[in-house]
């Protein structure tokens, strides 16, 4: 499957793979606003460095028409700066949901939700409830 893939060739950090999978115009919607590919494409490097062991663990998947529905697990090891904040050996566990839209056998789009203040927790950012 298409989605399945692609989530394995990120996992793998095989980035020139991956982004053949995604349509020139491919976007990703967040509820904080919209990543274009060419913001996708700086902004993964950085993530990488960050967690240089982050593993994608795909939980569920849902295929429906032209989306499919994926619940992922990432884990991995804050070893570099991100986001400002400079590394804190820290172990994170995100689950992330999303919708993808696939067009003309590439991924198109991308809506989902990041599980960005339990990593900001786990970071010891923000303090546990």
């Amino acid at each position: 499957m298409l989605v399945r893939r692609a989530y394995e060739l990120s996992t793998l950090k095989d980035m020139d793979a991956f982004f053949k999978f995604l349509a020139p115009d491919y976007v990703e919607h967040f509820p904080s606003g919209d990543i274009t590919l060419k913001q996708l494409k700086k902004g993964i490097p950085e993530f990488f460095n960050a967690f240089p062991d982050i593993h994608l663990t795909i939980e569920d998947m849902v295929a429906e028409g032209d989306k499919v529905a994926v619940l992922i697990t990432q884990r991995g090891t804050h070893k570099g700066e991100y986001m400002g904040i400079p590394p804190t050996g820290a172990r994170i566990e995100m689950r992330n949901t999303c919708i993808v839209k696939i067009a003309n056998g590439k991924l198109a789009e991308w809506w989902g939700t990041l599980d960005g203040l339990s990593m900001l927790r786990q970071l010891g950012v923000i303090p546990k409830k």
